[in-house]
């Protein structure tokens, strides 16, 4: 199994504190982004109404399931984890023996591992990208966009902090939910191009 970017890792983990342990605990979950997600939310129905949302609501779906279903492969667990392995699993670096006693981490209240023990894919990474790209692409207003992408990069970073990812990891769920995105609005145009009315503004 690769290592080179152990020490990427290693570099960008460390033991900030209590609070900043908090801190992390709440941006890793889209629960810590809920303001951000009302004022998507609001500009997506000021814009379009509840027939916006719903096809916003819909394209998000079908891009995150395509994301989280890639992400698990890599993990060996999810909808086909279990029925196709490209490759060999990977530890999170908090279970990996060879970084043990180096990593800051933090266990979930039961103290077992987060999402299993195998961390590639990232499926955080892979979600979160698919819903800063859909989101961007309904709303098309930059200042969006940028707050989207510093969620993204911030979220990836809290998966390194809380000892649960390497960047590798991070980066094929980046790439993951890239392609799922893409293959969301792809579908969501051409269902527009065959039925105009299902959504009036431009696509």
């Amino acid at each position: 199994m690769y290592t080179f970017d152990h020490d990427i890792f290693l570099a960008l983990n460390f033991d900030g504190g209590e609070v900043m342990d908090a801190v992390m605990r709440t941006l890793t979950s889209p629960v810590g982004w809920t303001p951000l997600f009302l004022v998507l939310l609001y500009m997506l129905w000021r814009r379009g109404g509840w027939q916006e949302l719903l096809m916003f609501a819909l394209v998000l779906g079908v891009a995150c399931f395509l994301a989280d279903t890639i992400a698990s492969i890599g993990k060996h667990n999810g909808l086909i984890g279990s029925w196709f392995h490209p490759f060999d699993a990977r530890l999170r670096p908090m279970w990996e023996p060879e970084l043990q006693g180096m990593v800051h981490y933090l266990p979930t209240d039961e103290g077992l591992p987060p999402g299993g023990y195998n961390g590639t894919v990232s499926g955080h990474a892979a979600n979160f990208i698919s819903i800063a790209i859909v989101a961007a692409w309904f709303v098309r207003r930059r200042w969006m966009t940028v707050l989207l992408t510093l969620m993204v990069v911030v979220v990836c970073y809290t998966r390194i902090y809380l000892g649960y990812h390497y960047p590798v990891d991070l980066a094929l769920g980046l790439v993951a939910g890239a392609l799922a995105s893409w293959f969301a609005l792809w579908l969501f145009k051409r269902a527009c191009r065959r039925y105009p009315n299902l959504r009036k503004s431009r696509v």
